[in-house]
């Protein structure tokens, strides 16, 4: 009768090891994913501003260094993307929005800017992008803060090793002006007043 007391326990222990183990690692793998989806959203918004310079380039003759700032910007996000460090691609990319933010105030100056379609429909697809990424900087945080707090949970603590299981960086705006970014409305409509 001890002996299968003994041989339940030992196999109710492994089989928790087990499951403790592979909850760990499908929580990493949905951080790794989590992290993949803020790259897609970055990668697009990467893509769309050589778009943007190119279309108001011809117009902003007098503001090359605002345009030099936002490609500047988009450069070192773009390498800093490459490396996976959450806290670097957070500093460049809050440097990328806030160059583009400045890009956006100086084009408030060019009514011919203003009544293009193309410059409406790029900012559409910005302003669209940049939500996108909000979501996807919150579903990683979401993601990686569960992963975090499981491995650091008792008795899940004790496999976390076994299961090479990390702290997993929140994205976090370093800029604190970021979340204050200023909509910028180039449409042709007057404001009600």
């Amino acid at each position: 009768m001890g002996t299968i007391l003994f041989l339940v326990v030992v196999v109710a222990l492994i089989l928790w090891i087990v499951g403790a183990y592979n909850g760990l690692i499908a929580l990493k793998n949905q951080t790794v994913n989590a992290w993949k989806q803020i790259d897609v959203q970055l990668k697009r918004r990467h893509d769309l501003i050589p778009n943007l310079v190119n279309t108001v380039k011809g117009s902003m003759n007098f503001e090359k260094d605002t345009l030099d700032a936002v490609v500047s910007a988009r450069s070192r996000a773009m390498q800093s993307g490459a490396g996976g460090d959450v806290k670097e691609t957070a500093a460049a990319e809050t440097a990328l929005t806030g160059a583009l933010g400045k890009l956006f105030v100086v084009m408030e100056r060019y009514p011919d800017l203003k009544s293009s379609q193309n410059v409406r429909d790029l900012q559409e697809e910005l302003s669209s992008t940049e939500n996108k990424i909000a979501f996807a900087r919150q579903f990683y945080n979401d993601v990686a803060t569960g992963y975090n707090t499981k491995q650091q949970q008792f008795p899940t603590n004790l496999v976390a090793g076994l299961a090479r299981a990390e702290i997993a960086e929140l994205w976090e705006i370093e800029d604190k002006a970021e979340p204050a970014v200023p909509t910028v409305d180039l449409s042709l409509q007057k404001p009600q007043g």
